[in-house]
């Protein structure tokens, strides 16, 4: 359930190295120094033991232990409490999960829950730029905040190609019930990303213009990066559910379309066959004047009037384009 606990020095950036839990209060006492902790799914006795280690707000601790929790951010005295959902593309479809990061002037700590990548290389990042780092905990919630954001785009930019590949059936003369599902799933999958992506641009705001105390002037630089990269991914999404939206429409105008083409075809050659039907019917009425009864003629003119009827037809539904 931790996956890394590391101090680091302020003066620096410096990384001192890993810690366990019990020693966070040991090196907070030193100045100069934060904790940064991760942690993935973490159960109640964890969290309790960090709540004391850096005396976090039991409200604060109560939404860490459940997932399911909006996308929001909440400030407790000198800390901070944000609630950030995440994606992985799993097997085609999107799986969601959601990271809840503590921020305070000395420490960072993240909790993974469900489909969350790893923040090792955010992490590792942060620590290629010690000059940064050494701003404090802040630049650890930047380099956390932008690799989320980060690896929003190429789900969507995963579904813009799948859509591509689409495109052969979505014009296609058949209908696929298939294709038609996955175009709907598409859609219903980027809805869900968007309601979880939308509110954190008002997150980042938050973190470009307030909470002095936690995010250094140096850095507001950087948020405002991350809030490009969140609107940017924001855009993204709403052009690719039109997209999806346009799609899923054409597909069943062609299909629509082709079975109209269908019945028009059955249509004219039904009047063609409804004509010989007609003519031949009345000699099935036993009358006694018919004209082929008393004429050598009779029965071959009414064969040619039979085809010519029924040429007739065929020509007019020709060039009607009926056929």
């Amino acid at each position: 359930m931790v996956v890394n606990c590391v101090a680091y020095h302020t003066r620096d950036g410096r990384r001192i190295g890993d810690i366990t839990l019990d020693a966070i209060s040991d090196v907070l006492k030193e100045p100069d120094t934060f904790v940064w902790v991760g942690l993935h799914e973490p159960d109640e006795s964890l969290l309790l033991k960090l709540q004391e280690e850096f005396d976090l707000h039991d409200l604060a601790i109560e939404d860490a232990q459940h997932a399911h929790q909006r996308t929001k951010i909440e400030a407790y005295g000198d800390s901070l409490f944000i609630v950030v959902q995440t994606a992985q593309l799993v097997n085609g479809n999107i799986a969601f999960g959601e990271t809840h990061i503590f921020l305070g002037p000395r420490y960072l700590v993240t909790v993974r829950h469900g489909a969350s990548l790893s923040y090792a290389p955010a992490r590792r990042a942060c620590e290629h730029t010690p000059d940064l780092l050494a701003l404090g905990p802040s630049y650890g919630l930047y380099g956390v905040l932008d690799f989320i954001v980060d690896n929003l785009l190429p789900i969507v930019r995963e579904f813009k190609e799948e859509l591509q590949e689409l495109e052969k059936d979505i014009f296609g003369d058949t209908f696929k019930r298939g294709t038609v599902r996955r175009l709907y799933d598409m859609q219903r999958d980027l809805m869900t990303l968007r309601l979880a992506v939308a509110p954190l641009q008002d997150i980042i705001s938050q973190l470009v213009r307030m909470h002095p105390h936690l995010i250094q002037d140096e850095l507001r630089a950087y948020f405002r990066d991350v809030y490009d990269h969140v609107f940017r991914v924001n855009e993204s999404i709403s052009a690719m559910r039109e997209m999806l939206a346009a799609a899923i429409n054409i597909n069943l105008s062609l299909v629509t379309f082709n079975q109209n083409e269908v019945m028009k075809k059955l249509a004219g050659w039904a009047a063609m066959l409804a004509a010989p039907t007609l003519i031949t019917s009345w000699y099935g009425m036993n009358f006694h004047h018919m004209p082929e009864l008393d004429k050598s003629w009779a029965y071959p003119a009414m064969i040619c009037l039979v085809i010519g009827v029924v040429g007739g037809i065929f020509v007019w539904l020709k060039r009607s384009r009926w056929l």
